[in-house]
């Protein structure tokens, strides 16, 4: 877990990268012949591989394009991408395994918390590029244009943040969700402590 500029925590649960094996696939023959591979072209045109070290998932795409998503970290990301290719190697030999994996991250999801409750009703009043509509989703929708970020915010002041392509516009965008939040909630000011009042001595 990671902390933000404003105090706000935040967890990376997914991120999703593009790569290529640089060559063409052969999905069909690739998914008769290596058991974690499902292929049903007539519902997706895209195999799907699952890896269990790393537990990642992969498109596999005819254009050798492949798409890794599920990784907790850009380590696993590499390591994925590198394990498909010399999967791949052993029943296509045209396609080289790689040895320097270059990937584009394009989509990194993760939750955060901003400890306080909102008030998803006066978010939606006053915020712009907010959308709540309760009797339909619990959560209030955020759209952030800069950077481009998508946020769920629930009362709770639990937030699902998609859209990121760094964990630096991650951060960017929820603490200018972080500032937004606590301008339209009232200031919290902390209870101090009463002192018990002194009994009255009876005369």
């Amino acid at each position: 877990m990671a902390r933000g500029v404003f105090g706000v925590k935040y967890t990376i649960v997914n991120l999703v990268a593009s790569a290529n094996l640089r060559g063409t696939l052969d999905l069909y023959n690739l998914a008769m012949s290596i058991p974690n591979i499902e292929y049903e072209p007539e519902q997706f045109p895209g195999a799907i591989l699952k890896l269990k070290e790393p537990k990642v998932s992969m498109l596999l795409f005819k254009n050798g394009k492949v798409i890794c998503s599920g990784a907790d970290n850009e380590k696993e990301i590499a390591a994925g991408i590198r394990k498909a290719s010399k999967l791949v190697h052993e029943i296509q030999k045209e396609i080289k395994p790689l040895k320097r994996v270059t990937y584009t991250v394009v989509n990194l999801v993760a939750t955060a918390a901003l400890n306080q409750t909102v008030d998803l009703f006066q978010a939606a009043l006053k915020l712009d590029n907010v959308e709540y509509e309760p009797e339909q989703f619990p959560g209030a929708i955020v759209r952030i244009m800069d950077p481009k970020l998508t946020l769920l915010l629930f009362k709770n002041g639990k937030i699902i943040c998609a859209g990121a392509k760094t964990e630096a516009l991650l951060k960017k965008g929820l603490n200018k969700a972080a500032r937004m939040i606590k301008a339209i909630n009232p200031k919290q000011k902390k209870t101090a402590s009463k002192k018990p009042a002194k009994k009255k001595k009876r005369k």
